[in-house]
């Protein structure tokens, strides 16, 4: 089994997006409100969030991950993010899951935060 592959073979690590959900954009933007302390960049840019997604009913499953399973704020960023995204109009309710599979890696970063980091 390859590290981009599960155990069922061919599937992402990560699940998709909706990214064609209409509140998937205004999601993504709550997300960019939320950063981490010791990083200036948030966490949608930093890779964090690994799946936002959003049902027929407007219900939002989110999974995201930490820099590291140590971070001093692993209790606290998931409820950073749900507060910063059940405010979206038209959101139901929102759920927030922890994962460290795959870890995150600066690979997962946006374009733009690398710029921000001084890694471009």
């Amino acid at each position: 089994m390859t590290q981009s592959q599960n155990p069922v073979e061919g599937a992402p690590l990560i699940r998709p997006s909706t990214t064609e959900h209409p509140l998937y954009e205004a999601v993504v933007e709550a997300c960019r409100t939320v950063y981490d302390p010791e990083i200036p960049v948030n966490v949608f840019d930093l890779g964090l969030v690994y799946t936002i997604d959003i049902n027929a009913e407007n219900e939002v499953e989110i999974l995201m991950t930490l820099t590291a399973p140590g971070c001093p704020v692993a209790g606290e960023m998931p409820g950073w993010l749900q507060d910063a995204v059940e405010p979206v109009a038209g959101i139901k309710q929102v759920n927030v899951g922890m994962t460290f599979d795959p870890p995150w890696g600066m690979e997962m970063m946006s374009d733009e935060a690398r710029l921000e980091m001084g890694f471009m």
